[in-house]
């Protein structure tokens, strides 16, 4: 990308024009494009021939992630997608239950142009409601192409329907992990206070915790501060109660399952009796006092106002769950009270599994819809992102308000460097940045492009820049650069060969739906029953809760899990 290139007045090199403005692909009876129908095809531009300004076409969109910071493309990058495009995304994101949102969209016959599903795309190919891509990203999209040479067969529905109905975007393509958001969070005032004690187990974090409130059991306005609190409200119970403990047990990321790396097989992870101990470590941190009695009523607002207070000394949580209450504090000066992370496991004989490699997942991702009025123009704009001018774009912003060039080099300004990160949520709104990585395909941290520069601007040199000076100072007495640097690397875990099981999709009209909600609903019941309870109540509860799931059948949903893993290992393997 030539180094005096602006924003918004670039121009689109010809071969990009030549591919944005196709027009309609027909369809079908039903609902598949035909690509090469485009009636505009024949009026593309040619080095003689300058483009004509791209008739402007607005594109519903529907989120199952929510994005609170969205701007209707009213932000920098939006503005410059728009000029470029043409396209104006109309934009819908879930609220509430994802899944359950997207299962009423799914059967009500009305479906957004473009559909962004990170574990309902099942529900939207069963209602046929999604066009197989196959031949739309073969036509039409070299940018995509290249993105995934070598993983096509990743994108792959199942076994037996090879059809592509999703552009991965959760992913990042190649990319490397060079901090964590993830692990045991504690406030580095607590840290400091204390002298940087060793935080390696569930027992250490406790104690700094304790010996914290010990000394300050309230903020410097008269509040109580808080020891630990859990987020549980509905499907954030996963992220913040349940995960964890096939973290801190040596357990890789499979969604509700353990898959044995040896063995392949599966098992609800709930029924490991190690897992069973770290409930009872909450148990205990409950009886102690040092649980938030709110953990399982208060709601996600409720949980982000009461971090942005700065009285929540300790979370089990990832770092965008969280992140909004941080960046108010930091907002506000209050440095001391962000988090730092750490590898907590039950013992040591544990390794904290965050960073268990699973390759290149696929599954969850962006796809066109049947309604949708133009494929063709659509997966241009998909591929577009996916180019190096687009990734360029959503993740650095416009050159000349957002970052320099310098010798050849990307940099980011300090003043907007500092609102980036000390007044994020403001920053996003107006910049855009980091509002569109989940539209389409894209390169993963660590990658770089043609002029030798990142795609991302999370990489370590920059990562370092953007930690504060508590931070810095906290991460320097761990004899850390960043927080990752204290955590099992990649290469103490075998990469999974099938991805990650939660993103294997499941049949709307498969049993294993049913017997997993009745599965879910006796484990949110139960473990917040069991981590309520009285200590020495703690064991029958659990019993009974093992009974109960073993009475809806979770013998036979493993079994199913286990078919649908056995598949994946099959196609990724052909």
């Amino acid at each position: 990308m030539a180094s005096k290139r602006k924003w918004p007045g670039l121009v689109l090199s010809v071969a990009l024009l030549a591919g944005l403005l196709a027009a309609c692909g027909t369809k079908d009876n039903k609902g598949s494009s035909s690509p090469s129908a485009s009636p505009s095809d024949s009026s593309s531009p040619t080095a003689s021939q300058p483009a004509e300004k791209l008739a402007p076409l607005t594109l519903t969109y529907y989120s199952e992630d929510v994005n609170p910071n969205w701007a209707n493309n009213q932000d920098d990058t939006g503005k410059a997608l728009i000029e470029m495009t043409g396209i104006t995304l109309d934009a819908e994101f879930a609220v509430g239950d994802a899944v359950q949102k997207s299962a009423l969209i799914a059967s009500s016959g009305e479906y957004p142009d473009l559909i962004s599903a990170k574990t309902s795309i099942s529900k939207f190919v069963d209602a046929g409601a999604v066009l197989d891509l196959t031949d739309l990203i073969e036509q039409h999209a070299p940018n995509l192409k290249k993105l995934f040479e070598g993983k096509m067969n990743r994108l792959k529905y199942s076994e037996s329907d090879q059809a592509i109905y999703v552009i991965p975007s959760y992913d990042g393509i190649d990319k490397q992990d060079f901090d964590t958001g993830g692990g045991f969070e504690l406030q580095h005032r607590v840290v400091k206070e204390l002298g940087y004690p060793t935080i390696r187990t569930v027992t250490d974090y406790e104690n700094a915790i304790k010996a914290y409130l010990e000394k300050h059991p309230k903020d410097e306005n008269g509040n109580p501060n808080i020891g630990l609190s859990l987020i549980a409200d509905d499907w954030r119970m996963y992220i913040g109660v349940t995960n964890p403990a096939f973290q801190v047990t040596g357990g890789s990321d499979d969604g509700e399952y353990y898959v044995d790396i040896d063995t392949n097989e599966v098992t609800y992870h709930f029924r490991r009796p190690a897992e069973k101990e770290y409930f009872r470590w909450l148990n205990h941190m409950n009886a102690e006092g040092l649980l938030d009695k709110e953990s399982f009523v208060q709601k996600y607002d409720q949980y982000k106002a009461k971090i942005a207070t700065g009285r929540v000394l300790g979370l089990i949580d990832q770092k965008w769950e969280f992140d909004d209450g941080q960046k108010a504090l930091k907002a506000e000066g209050k440095f001391d009270q962000a988090y730092g992370h750490y590898p907590v496991t039950m013992s040591t004989d544990f390794k904290n599994t965050t960073f268990w490699p699973t390759g290149f997942t696929g599954g969850s991702g962006v796809a066109i819809s049947v309604n949708n009025p133009d494929p063709v123009r659509t997966i241009k704009y998909l591929d577009y992102l996916a180019s190096e001018e687009g990734q360029i774009l959503v993740n650095w912003g416009i050159e000349g308000k957002h970052y320099n060039i310098e010798n050849g080099k990307r940099v980011i300004p300090a003043e907007v460097n500092n609102r980036k990160v000390n007044d994020a949520i403001n920053f996003q709104k107006e910049s855009g940045i980091g509002s569109y990585n989940l539209l389409s395909g894209h390169y993963g941290d660590g990658v770089k492009d043609s002029t030798g520069n990142y795609f991302t601007t999370r990489y370590p040199e920059q990562l370092i820049v953007d930690y504060s000076d508590v931070e810095k100072e906290v991460l320097s007495a761990y004899k850390a650069t960043t927080w990752k640097d204290l955590f099992p690397q990649e290469t103490e875990f075998k990469t999974k060969p099938w991805g990650a099981l939660w993103n294997i999709p499941i049949p709307s009209d498969s049993e294993l739906v049913v017997l997993e909600e009745k599965i879910k609903n006796i484990t949110w019941k139960r473990i917040p029953e069991a981590i309520l309870a009285k200590p020495e109540k703690f064991d029958e509860i659990w019993d009974k809760f093992l009974n109960d799931i073993e009475a809806a059948g979770v013998k036979k949903a493993e079994g199913l899990r286990q078919e649908l893993l056995n598949e994946r290992l099959s196609l990724w393997g052909s």
